[in-house]
């Protein structure tokens, strides 16, 4: 039996698969986010403990057999948070989150500074950690003083697993310290923060061991010599459990942010485009992929104001895709990544009209995540990297309407996964089974079988495409009275 524990936003899932990669069963704990100012995002590295166990024990009252048999543990997670620990391995502060932007101000500065671009491949985006440990410097020295490692979310869980600091390369290059190209911390780019290589955990590659359960845990959850494998960042964790792992493949997730997603054989940066290039969690791959920070929180946002849940809203639109009404919506809830790296951004509403009720608004909710996706695609074709068609993840998949509206803004076809979980806590147990067995990375990271395909609707893609234009031009009315 293989574990995976994918440490998400909203909460921890913990995922049991057997020998053939079936799935056992699963079972969740869930977390909270704190937003004490504007722009901030931070949660309780003790409540991500909290939700783990939890979620294991959700796991053990229904399958302890099962859960006792387990022999490789993977750790998937929120990426980019800031975890600062003592020399004790005591938490500092509240972790500042990837959907945290008060450190625009110092990402701009050390995004100034050519060699991080150079090395890293990509932008030094808000929400990346360097900048929160040059904010935490400025305004927190004292807590700055007293950092002992930086450790991403589920490196800290790591720590509490198997009492070991160690990180991996596919989260470990979201942190605008990683040399991206030759996957190693980077001592220069380090020490541009005020920081050195001893600050950072080691490094491995996402199938490889990085240590084996305490004794306390694997006696208190009936198990025993098991190996706690690299793992991966969220994304690049989904991908291997999408089995989008080779040149060419792809998916778009719908979850709290949104990721195009794109797997490369090579190291392909262009950090001007605002696309991230990234180590994949499998050895000498890579990735690429766009990100927008509202996705499935745009709508989870139009939910609260409206009064009725996002499946409610969704099921008000009717199955047959529409046309772009007018109302244009910009989801740029908090800032905004792809291709902007704007953290001043906020979204707006534009074309209102007494007509507006609230399923137009909905729909222009929907359309406005899936051109901001386009933005994605097409700062991805900047980039060098083509998509021919895509692989649907995450919650907002299961709205059908939405995979359509997406399917006609890309001009791609969609491909809806056979009834499954192969998600982050999927690819996480993957990566388990392949640390404890040794298994060929490929062989295991296979593609679900497809249930069903959406198309783009064509008859509609002129009105989509004069919809996506009137997107565009939006951006830069909106960011003059941002800023």
């Amino acid at each position: 039996m293989y574990l995976g524990l994918d440490l998400g936003t909203s909460g921890v899932k913990a995922l049991l698969i057997d020998g053939n990669q079936r799935i056992v069963g699963s079972a969740n704990g869930a977390l909270e986010v704190s937003r004490p100012h504007s722009g901030w995002s931070e949660q309780n590295p003790a409540d991500w403990i909290k939700a783990s166990e939890t979620a294991i024990a959700g796991l053990k009252a229904s399958h302890a057999k099962e859960l006792a048999a387990v022999k490789g543990i993977g750790l998937s997670g929120q990426m980019h948070g800031a975890t600062l620990v003592d020399a004790a391995g005591a938490v500092l502060r509240p972790c500042i989150l990837w959907n945290d932007t008060r450190s625009y101000a110092e990402a701009a500065k050390l995004d100034a500074d050519p060699r991080f671009r150079k090395l890293t491949g990509n932008i030094v985006f808000p929400g990346f950690t360097a900048p929160k440990l040059a904010w935490v410097a400025k305004h927190e020295p004292e807590i700055f003083a007293k950092v002992a490692k930086v450790l991403l979310p589920k490196d800290y869980l790591r720590l509490w697993l198997t009492g070991e600091y160690i990180s991996e390369m596919s989260d470990s290059a979201g942190t605008s310290w990683l040399d991206t190209g030759a996957r190693k911390w980077s001592a220069e780019l380090l020490d541009a923060t005020g920081l050195s290589e001893s600050h950072m955990p080691s490094l491995v590659e996402g199938t490889e061991q990085a240590g084996k359960l305490r004794g306390e845990l694997a006696s208190a959850w009936g198990m025993s010599d098991v190996v706690v494998a690299g793992g991966a960042g969220d994304n690049a964790a989904s991908a291997c459990g999408m089995g989008t792992v080779s040149e060419g493949a792809a998916f778009v997730s719908l979850g709290t942010s949104g990721v195009l997603f794109a797997a490369n054989g090579s190291y392909l940066p262009k950090p001007e485009s605002a696309v991230h290039a990234f180590c994949h969690a499998l050895p000498n791959t890579w990735h690429q992929m766009g990100v927008i920070l509202s996705a499935t929180d745009a709508l989870n946002w139009y939910s609260g104001i409206a009064g009725k849940s996002a499946a409610e809203l969704t099921t008000e639109l009717g199955n047959s895709l529409k046309a772009p009404s007018g109302v244009t919506f910009a989801p740029y809830l908090s800032g905004e990544r792809t291709p902007h790296n704007d953290a001043v951004i906020r979204g707006a509403f534009i074309g209102l009209g007494h007509e507006s009720d609230r399923s137009v608004l909905t729909q222009a909710v929907l359309e406005g995540v899936s051109f901001a996706i386009r933005d994605n695609l097409e700062a991805l074709k900047s980039a060098g990297t083509s998509i021919s068609r895509v692989t649907a993840i995450g919650g907002g998949s299961r709205s059908e309407y939405w995979l359509a509206s997406i399917a006609t803004a890309l001009d791609v076809p969609v491909d809806i996964p056979a009834d499954g979980d192969f998600g982050a806590a999927f690819g996480a147990a993957r990566l388990g089974l392949i640390a404890a067995t040794g298994a060929d990375p490929v062989a295991v990271c296979t593609a679900p079988q497809t249930a069903r395909t959406i198309e783009p609707v064509s008859a509609l893609s002129g009105a989509y495409d004069a919809a996506y234009q009137r997107y565009r031009e939006l951006y830069p009315a909106i960011r003059q009275l941002a800023h």
